[in-house]
């Protein structure tokens, strides 16, 4: 019996230390993912918190919080296990932000302003109902099974697709949402919202506002090697800077987007680990450095906040279109894009179209040639902020597709070479897009 005791005294031990050291860090972040998850779901897209509990926070660790949404004040706040209680609040016109104890909610605050786009055109270069337009080149039953195939039968939890929108010839040929969603329904990008703050360079250089071969204007670089790390390394994810992205645990990125009151700083700490434009390395904290790059683009807050509005967003209809902020007042542009499965086609479009919408010229058509060209090392993976298929990493979908990616399989996928657009989101990384688009992408071949 003694023996037994203490073989069973070692296990606890053993337990208490690893529960100790590989799990307690980790519920600061676990609590902070939750809450704000929850009020970003609640209050950006009306979710209720037993479907967002079942359908955003029903991730491993992440289920072990316990949640509360207080309407009044508009904050929520998560715990796991009754520890690590975190914050976040609701804004209107700036989302959901993770805050911790120092932060002031009553502090005033600048709001973007919006210009709704009004029109009598339809969808997707208006907001009216899209015109049905029937292309005898398409295979209807082909595309309706394809669109059909990428969302789970009834009682299955497998490809968690909540939405697909097709475009093609600049015309909605195909949609489709899983139950609980609408057209209306505003929807997470995730990491989607990096190809969307690249685009504010492309369009500050046809403004001829900005040099992004130019070295990026960090003072902390100025007096070491890192003074010589350009825009365009740090648009291709080539800057050669330290940054470790992983979402399975205490990581840079992690700790950037739950713990950060300035995302924007993570980066600009790191060293130089690698040779500038020779050593691609996928990091968040470069997207939000590269906000920050923006905001000093900028006299006023005011006019930074305006800016992602009005030259883009509600340019081109994307009305439901949401960028949140950080604690310091900037974009999240790595990670906290919102808006209806429309308008995320709508976005994909412009690239189609190579920055051209209704008239008007957003973005030099080389812009999107910039951002769909392979970066140094990347395999033909990785260009401006967008992903590629150059390196084929989809095999049976055209090699000139790129395209917009986020967590869990957000994905807006741009094809020049069939004037097609495709945007599928849900809940699934396992989702097999290699089928679904090889199979979209054969309908148009009747």
């Amino acid at each position: 019996m003694k023996k037994f005791l203490k073989i069973f005294a070692v296990v606890l031990l053993i337990v208490f230390v690893y529960l100790r050291i590989e799990i307690y860090p980790q519920l600061d972040l676990i609590s902070g993912f939750s809450a704000k998850s929850v009020a970003s779901g609640h209050f950006i897209d009306n979710r209720s918190l037993e479907t967002i509990q079942k359908g955003d926070n029903d991730i491993p660790k992440v289920d072990w919080a316990t949640n509360e949404i207080d309407e009044n004040r508009k904050f929520t706040t998560s715990k796991v296990y009754g520890l690590k209680a975190r914050k976040a609040i609701y804004r209107e016109g700036l989302g959901a932000t993770l805050i911790n104890d120092d932060f002031e909610v009553n502090k005033p605050y600048n709001v973007p302003k919006r210009i709704f786009l009004k029109n009598s055109l339809p969808y997707p270069f208006g907001n009216n109902n899209p015109i049905d337009t029937v292309f005898a080149t398409i295979d209807y039953a082909k595309l309706q099974k394809a669109v059909e195939n990428a969302f789970d039968k009834e009682g299955e939890k497998n490809k968690r697709t909540r939405s697909v929108v097709v475009i093609y010839k600049n015309k909605l040929i195909a949609e489709k949402y899983a139950s609980g969603f609408t057209a209306t329904s505003k929807i997470l990008g995730w990491s989607m919202t990096k190809s969307i703050t690249a685009t504010y360079f492309g369009i500050l250089q046809k403004q001829g506002k900005i040099d992004i071969m130019k070295p990026a204007p960090i003072a902390e670089w100025k007096n070491d090697e890192r003074k010589n790390i350009t825009i365009n390394d740090l648009l291709h994810m080539n800057s050669g800077l330290e940054w470790e992205e992983s979402y399975t645990k205490i990581s840079d990125a992690t700790k950037m987007l739950f713990t950060a009151e300035d995302m924007t700083q993570p980066q600009i700490d790191k060293p130089l680990v690698g040779k500038p434009n020779n050593s691609w390395n996928y990091s968040s904290g470069t997207t939000n450095l590269l906000s920050g790059i923006l905001r000093k683009q900028f006299k006023t807050h005011q006019e930074y906040l305006d800016f992602w509005y009005s030259s883009l967003f509600d340019k081109i209809g994307m009305n439901s279109a949401l960028v949140e902020v950080d604690m310091a007042g900037n974009f999240v542009g790595s990670s906290y894009g919102w808006a209806t499965t429309r308008d995320w086609a709508k976005f994909g479009l412009l690239y189609l179209n190579e920055g051209h919408w209704n008239g008007e010229q957003i973005f030099d058509s080389s812009w999107a040639k910039y951002v769909a060209t392979p970066t140094n090392g990347s395999n033909g993976k990785y260009g401006g902020q967008f992903w590629l298929n150059a390196g084929g990493k989809f095999p049976d979908v055209p090699r000139d597709m790129f395209y917009c990616s986020g967590f869990q399989g957000q994905m807006v996928a741009i094809f020049p070479s069939h004037d097609l657009v495709v945007v599928r989101m849900g809940l699934s990384e396992a989702f097999d897009f290699n089928a679904f688009l090889r199979d979209v992408v054969a309908s148009l071949e009747k």
